[in-house]
């Protein structure tokens, strides 16, 4: 069996949408190709990939517009999210080669939107990309703050920064409240998962001071408000 077959076949035991999954089985297809080449996805078989598509899925439920996917990778969780609710997505990649493999699977699955190839520490200053989305994820790019450095600025106001998060501690938590802040933001929903994992949803209630976020590496070298 294909890998498109068997990740379509998987996901259809799981309660996806038959025309969902064969479009997630297209993409998840592509990916495994790609990675044998370029690192995108620890996943190297359809057993191991479809959990990541699902996870992609979790987030579905809170995507309110065009959606930009912040160290988008190979496409997690930003592509499935565009497949999903049938939003436009922009894919922030610093990695020239996975913005390369972005590229060619935005433009097989014919998604709406685009890929930048670039640090979103700068191009969140870029003033097309500044406050204009209403949805933003960012997959395992640093602590909780970091990722809200890194997502609010995209965001226009009432937009939704929403970050994936697994077993996180008191200070960490009291962290990231700061930070959204201090961004322009605030924590509303802390939604529970299955075991540790969790997704943090903070909304944009203000313009992000111009500061933020602040130089290349900054963010996550060092986190606002975690000390």
């Amino acid at each position: 069996m294909s890998a498109e077959r068997a990740i379509e076949a998987r996901l259809a035991e799981e309660g996806v949408d038959p025309e969902l999954a064969g479009r997630l089985a297209a993409y998840g297809a592509l990916l495994l190709e790609a990675t044998r080449t370029v690192n995108l996805t620890a996943a190297r078989t359809a057993t191991a990939l479809v959990p990541h598509l699902l996870d992609a899925l979790t987030l579905r439920p809170f995507v309110r517009g065009p959606i930009v996917d912040v160290g988008a990778g190979g496409g997690l969780p930003g592509i499935p999210l565009a497949l999903a609710s049938g939003q436009s997505v922009t894919l922030i990649e610093a990695v020239a080669k996975k913005a390369e493999f972005l590229e060619r699977a935005v433009a097989s699955l014919g998604l709406d939107g685009g890929v930048r190839n670039g640090r979103a520490e700068a191009l969140a200053h870029e003033p097309s990309l500044r406050g204009r989305f209403l949805a933003a994820t960012a997959r395992a790019v640093g602590a909780a703050p970091t990722v809200a450095e890194l997502t609010l600025p995209f965001l226009a106001p009432r937009g939704v920064a929403l970050l994936q998060r697994g077993a996180m501690d008191a200070r960490e938590r009291t962290a990231v409240v700061d930070a959204a802040l201090m961004l322009g933001g605030t924590l509303i929903e802390e939604r529970q998962l299955d075991g540790e994992r969790r997704i943090l949803i903070l909304e944009k209630q203000a313009d992000t001071p111009s500061k933020y976020p602040r130089r290349t590496g900054v963010p996550a070298k060092r986190p606002l408000c975690y000390d």
